[in-house]
């Protein structure tokens, strides 16, 4: 069960999913054939019983797989990347154990609704199980631990001069020299991502004999089981949502191409076709807001502030920014974050070490010990990043008088949905609540284009990348894509979902998706696309809740306790009920949909198809 959501990674090992239980051997997990012939004396009491059993050895292990958790991703060292394996394979040993003990109860007669719950919980959320043959869990962990400290550690180039990973992303956002964005991009892909292919392919097979132990076609197949309806109904669900956004995203493509064309050119971005990717304004131009510069409108895209430039001015810090960030919640009614919060969590980065700068939230005792883990810089990005973290931390709180198999969001999407949506509030007037924007310079209403091209550079442009890092993970899973094609298939499906192409050609000798985070951590990536659209369907009802009669996009609820309220109820829920049921409590709906983001955009739809009158779309 992974305590921690996945924007949270759980550092270096990812793979045990989460701080399962006490250590155990493999000699301890007996073989699903040997168990299977004792499932016919098997009772729901039996059931009951396994259930409490598993649920204390999960909870009192898992304090202490994440503080080892912790330590290894604030301070990498070979010594803490030991420890770190060792923990996951323990973790991970204890993992297959127990899913392959819940899976004897399935045929078993009268079991409590609650008891099947945790059950199919147990036996289903594991994120990269290893085969109980002795040894699978130690090099599964290791692999892992391997990758992703290969990642924290790794570093690109800029004028021919190591830059690390967290420098790289931000001198990607402000770079508009397309030699030296290439150079970044190329570097960052080549030294970080190349290194990983065989370790990745290793992983996926040692995974893959896992997951059939458990039941599962491949891990593929297990990720989409845990969302309360079957692996082919979620990926169909998937495939609605995409379509449902998609002409959207296409608007913004043809005219943010048409814009760079503008700005660079026909030799570096042409007028018809994908984008180039290194152009974007992100090393995975998966957010496109860092070139809003580039795109804005003429007139409407000067917004008048820029919310980087007034932090600085009003003289914050990044504690200051956390303040802040906390500031809203406590407005809605949450309690203040406990003390521990402040003297335990990274805020900055270490001038001394090396750490995983990806920001990320944690509960590391279920109970009160959160954290966020981050290299916070002064800008606008950090403060909406703060915002989704803090996200994390309260949905952990809420829910944490819950057992310990229900301590995680109604579905992964949901967790990283809440502190989204929240951001969606970091509107103009909020800014002048909280003392950054004075109220003359609230952008009028003639500037709402560009408010809004601001978010869709960000949040639109997201989607296709969030739906087809798992969908390449699909793949690769389910043997359709091979190790030798793993390069080729990768920027197939970036130029079928997002329309764009690298800056230079890549062969089978490179690993591009090593190069995100998420791929060597492990953490699996729908949970983003879904997060995405549930955070305007949250933000939707938070604002009819408030009773805002205004455009949408200019709502702010800061400061509505009602709201505060109805949404604690939907997170004190955690994972105790279906998903439709939780979002139900607080939206009124049971259906996960993209129309509450088309409505929240349809002004500036109406406007890009405008724009792209007579000019070409798609790729």
């Amino acid at each position: 069960m992974n305590r921690l959501p996945a924007s949270v990674s759980l550092s270096a090992i990812a793979l045990t999913i989460a701080l399962l239980a006490s250590p155990a051997t493999a000699k301890d997990t007996k073989p699903a054939a040997e168990t299977a012939t004792r499932t016919v004396a098997l009772t729901a009491a039996d059931a009951d019983a396994f259930v409490a059993a598993a649920e204390k050895q999960l909870a009192e292990y898992s304090i202490d797989a994440s503080r080892i958790q912790w330590v290894n991703a604030t301070y990498i060292t070979d010594d803490t990347d030991a420890l770190a394996a060792k923990s996951g394979a323990e973790g991970t040993e204890l993992a297959v154990k127990l899913a392959l003990e819940a899976a004897r109860f399935q045929k078993v007669a009268d079991l409590s609704p609650d008891t099947i719950r945790k059950l199919d919980l147990l036996r289903g959320t594991i994120t990269l199980p290893a085969p109980t043959k002795p040894g699978a869990a130690d090099e599964l962990a290791t692999i892992v631990t391997r990758m992703s400290s290969q990642y924290g550690k790794g570093k690109g180039t800029l004028d021919g001069k190591p830059i690390n990973g967290s420098d790289i992303e931000a001198a990607m956002g402000t770079m508009r020299d397309p030699a030296k964005t290439k150079e970044m991009w190329v570097s960052w892909h080549d030294n970080v991502g190349a290194q990983m292919h065989d370790d990745y392919a290793r992983s996926v097979v040692i995974a893959n004999q896992g997951a059939t132990e458990l039941g599962y076609p491949d891990v593929g197949a297990m990720w989409r089981s845990g969302y309360d309806m079957s692996p082919k109904e979620f990926a169909a669900l998937t495939d609605k949502l995409w379509r449902e956004v998609e002409p959207l995203y296409r608007a913004l493509h043809a005219y943010t191409r048409a814009k760079l064309n503008a700005k660079y050119g026909d030799a570096v971005q042409s007028k018809t076709g994908p984008i180039r990717a290194d152009l974007l304004g992100n090393m995975w131009a998966q957010e496109w807001g860092n070139i809003y510069d580039i795109v804005a409108p003429k007139g409407a895209g000067d917004l008048g502030f820029d919310t980087g430039d007034l932090l600085k001015e009003k003289g914050y810090d990044p504690l200051k920014m956390v303040k802040a960030g906390e500031g809203f919640y406590s407005s809605l009614g949450f309690a203040p974050l406990p003390d521990t919060f402040w003297a335990r969590s990274q805020i900055t980065k270490p001038a001394d070490r090396d750490v995983i700068c990806h920001a990320s939230a944690w509960d590391l005792d279920n109970l009160d010990d959160i954290r966020i883990k981050m290299c916070t810089k002064v800008n606008g990005d950090d403060f909406v990043t703060i915002h989704h973290e803090l996200g994390h931390n309260y949905y952990q709180r809420a829910y944490k008088a819950q057992p310990f198999l229900y301590k995680n969001g109604a579905n992964d999407g949901f967790h990283e949905a809440i502190g989204d949506f929240v951001a969606l509030s970091i509107t103009p007037q909020y800014l002048v609540d909280i003392g950054l924007l004075a109220k003359e310079k609230v952008p009028s209403e003639d500037k709402d284009i560009g408010l809004l091209l601001k978010q869709a550079m960000d949040k639109v442009a997201f989607l296709p990348f969030g739906l087809l890092i798992d969908r390449w993970r699909w793949g690769v899973f389910s043997g359709v894509i091979k190790p030798t094609g793993y390069e080729a298939a990768w920027n197939a499906m970036r130029l079928q979902y997002q329309g764009i192409v690298p800056p230079v050609d890549r062969d089978d000798t490179r690993f591009d998706p090593g190069a995100k985070y998420h791929v060597p951590a492990s953490v699996p990536y729908t949970r983003y696309f879904l997060a995405r659209l549930l955070q305007f369907q949250f933000y939707a009802a938070a604002c009819k809740q408030a009773g805002w009669t205004g455009p949408l996009h200019r709502c702010s609820f800061f400061g509505n306790k009602e709201v505060g309220a109805r949404l604690n109820a939907m997170l004190e829920l955690g994972q105790s009920k279906p998903w439709p049921d939780a979002l139900q409590a607080f939206t009124g709906s049971r259906e996960m949909s993209g129309q509450a983001m088309v409505d929240y955009f349809a002004p500036l739809k109406a406007w890009l198809d405008k724009q792209n009158e007579g000019k070409p779309t798609g790729w």
